[in-house]
C-alpha cells in the first residue's frame, strides 16, 4: 500500500501559502510509489514426449541403487544411446522431490553429474543440464546448494553457440539464484554479471527472455542494492535493457515483460536512478506507454497487463526522483499524448483489468503533482468527467482520483474555473456519504481548495445540503478539524 500522510486543516485562517505548504508536505509522501513485496518464482523447461507426460512421477521415485545404476550407465555405457537414455531416465526421476533428496544424499552423485555436464558429447551435456534443471526447480534450499559445484560450468556455457543450451543454463541459474543466498555468494565472484551482460547481445529471443528471467531473480535478492545492482549499473546492461524496451517492429512482448520488471527492481532499489534517466529511461518508457495505448485501440490488448504494469510502476517511481527536473526528465514526458494514452489504458483497465486502475492513477498523480502543463492537458482534453466516472470503483481508486483532482485545483483559480461549474460538486457530495476516512478526508481537501480559489462553490455547496453531508463526520476524530474548517469557510462564503 502507498504511504500517505493524513492532512489536517486548521479551523480558521487557511491562507493560500499555508494550503500550498501543507500540500507540498503531503505530496512528498504521496509521490513515493509503493514498494510491494517482490514475488519470486521458478520456471521449468520440459520437452517431454507424450509417454513421459502421461507417466507422472508416482512410478518414477528412484532409490539409491537405481540412481547409481543410471549414473554408472550414463558414465560408462558402451552405446551413446544407452548413456543418453540412462540420463533421461534419471531426469524423469528427478522430477520427484523424493528422488531429489535421495540424489543429493548419495555420495559422489553430483560429482558424476557435473562430470557428464563437462563431457565432450553434446547430447550427454544437454541431458546432464536437464537433470540439473530439474534439481534447480526444487523448493528445498539444500537441493539448490547441492548444485553449487555446477554453477561455474553453467556460467561458462553461457558463452556457447547453442541457443537452446544457453536458454536452459539461464533458467537453471535463475532458479538456483532465488533459492539460496549461498548460490548467489558463489555466483557473484564467479562473474555472473559480466556473463549476463554478454548474453544480452544474443540475436535469439528465447535466450533474451531467459536472460531477463535470470536477471530479475538476481535483482530481487535482499542483498541486491548493496552487492548486485551497482555492478549491473556499471555494466552495459541498462542501455541494452532500454533498447529492448524501445517500441517498434523488433519489440518482443515476452522479452519486454522480463526486462520491464528488471528495470522496476533496479528503480525500486534507488541506487542510481539518475543514471537511468540520463540513459533515456523516461523517454523510452513514455514511448512504450504510447505504443501500449495504441495496441488497445487496435484491439490488440490480450496479455497487455503483463507489460503495462511494470511500465507504469517504472514511470511512477522515476518521477519521484528529486533530480528528475534537474536532468530534464519531466521534459521528456511533457506531451499531451502521454495523458491521452494513460486514459485509454485506464478505460481498458476499467473494462478488463480493474486491479490495474491504481497503477495508472498513481502515474497520473505523479505526473500532475508538480506540473501545471499536465494539469492543463487534463482540462484541455476534457478528461475530468472520465476521471470522475472511476470514483465508484473502490476506495483506493477514489482516493487516487481525488488526489489527482487536488493536484489540479491546487494550481490556482484559473484551474478551479474548469472544475466548477460541472459535475464535480455533486460527486464530492456523494463521496461525503462514504464511511472510509481516507476517501472523506481527500474529498474535504478538494472542497477546501475549491472554496479557496473559487468562492462561489461554497454557496452552491450550501444549496445542495452540503452542511448536512458534513455533519455526519463531525464526531470522527481524524476529520473533526477539517470538517469544522470547511463548515466555517462555507458559511463565510
Amino acid at each position: 500500500m502507498w504511504n500517505r500522510r493524513q492532512g489536517s486543516l486548521r479551523p480558521v485562517g487557511c491562507g493560500v501559502e499555508e494550503l500550498r505548504r501543507r500540500r507540498r508536505e503531503r505530496e512528498a509522501a504521496l509521490r513515493k510509489a509503493r514498494r510491494e513485496q517482490q514475488l519470486v518464482s521458478k520456471r521449468l523447461l520440459r520437452d517431454d514426449t507424450p509417454e513421459e507426460a502421461e507417466s507422472g512421477c508416482v512410478d518414477l521415485i528412484l532409490g539409491e541403487a537405481e540412481i547409481q545404476q543410471f549414473l554408472w550407465s550414463a558414465q560408462r555405457g558402451t552405446e551413446e544411446k544407452e548413456r543418453e537414455g540412462a540420463l533421461a531416465s534419471l531426469r524423469r526421476g528427478l522430477q520427484c522431490p523424493e528422488t531429489q533428496q535421495t540424489f543429493i544424499r548419495l555420495e559422489g552423485s553430483m560429482r558424476t553429474l557435473v562430470g557428464l555436464l563437462t563431457s565432450n558429447q553434446a547430447l550427454l551435456q544437454l541431458e546432464a543440464a536437464r537433470c540439473l534443471h530439474e534439481l534447480s526447480h526444487s523448493e528445498q534450499s539444500a537441493v539448490a546448494e547441492a548444485c553449487l559445484p555446477a554453477t561455474s560450468y553453467l556460467l561458462t556455457y553461457l558463452s556457447g553457440h547453442s541457443s537452446d543450451f544457453i536458454e536452459l543454463c539461464l533458467y537453471t541459474l535463475g532458479n538456483l539464484i532465488v533459492e539460496s543466498e549461498a548460490v548467489r555468494r558463489q555466483l557473484l565472484p564467479q562473474g555472473i554479471v559480466p556473463a549476463l551482460a554478454a548474453c544480452i547481445q544474443s540475436p535469439h529471443q528465447t535466450v533474451l527472455e531467459a536472460l531477463g528471467y535470470a536477471l530479475s531473480q538476481l535483482l530481487q535478492a535482499k542483498e541486491a542494492p548493496e552487492m548486485i545492482i551497482p555492478s549491473i549499473l556499471g555494466s552495459t546492461l541498462p542501455q541494452h535493457m532500454l533498447q529492448l524496451l524501445h517500441p517498434g517492429p523488433k519489440l518482443n512482448p515476452g522479452v519486454a515483460v522480463e526486462f520491464a520488471w528488471c528495470l522496476h527492481y533496479i528503480i525500486c532499489s534507488q541506487v542510481n536512478n539518475v543514471l537511468l534517466i540520463t540513459h533515456g529511461a523516461l523517454a523510452t518508457l513514455g514511448l512504450l506507454l504510447l505504443d501500449l495505448a495504441g495496441a488497445v485501440q487496435r484491439s490488440e490488448g490480450a496479455g497487455l497487463e503483463l507489460l503495462v504494469c511494470p511500465v507504469l510502476r517504472c514511470l511512477s517511481n522515476l518521477l519521484t526522483e528529486p533530480a528528475v527536473d534537474a536532468v530534464g526528465g519531466q521534459m521528456e514526458l511533457r506531451d499531451e499524448r502521454v495523458v491521452a494514452s494513460l486514459f485509454i489504458l485506464l478505460q481498458f483497465f476499467l473494462q478488463k483489468q480493474p486491479s490495474l486502475l491504481p497503477e495508472g492513477l498513481w502515474l497520473l498523480n505523479n505526473l500532475t503533482a508538480n506540473s501545471p502543463s499536465f494539469c492543463t492537458s487534463l482540462l484541455s482534453l476534457d478528461l475530468i468527467e472520465p476521471l470522475l466516472q472511476l470514483l465508484p470503483v473502490s476506495n483506493v481508486v477514489s482516493v487516487l482520483v481525488l488526489t489527482v483532482l487536488c493536484n489540479v485545483a491546487e494550481k490556482g483559480p484559473a484551474y478551479c474555473c474548469h472544475l466548477w461549474p460541472g459535475p464535480l460538486l455533486s460527486s464530492l457530495l456523494d463521496m461525503l456519504a462514504f464511511s472510509d476516512t481516507e476517501v472523506v478526508g481527500q474529498s474535504l481537501e478538494l472542497l477546501q481548495l475549491l472554496f479557496l480559489y473559487r468562492p462561489e462553490t461554497a454557496q452552491a455547496f450550501l444549496q445542495q445540503s452540503g452542511l448536512q453531508a458534513l455533519k455526519r463526520h463531525e464526531e470522527e476524530a481524524q476529520l473533526q478539524d477539517r470538517v469544522q474548517a470547511l463548515q466555517q469557510t462555507a458559511l463565510r462564503g
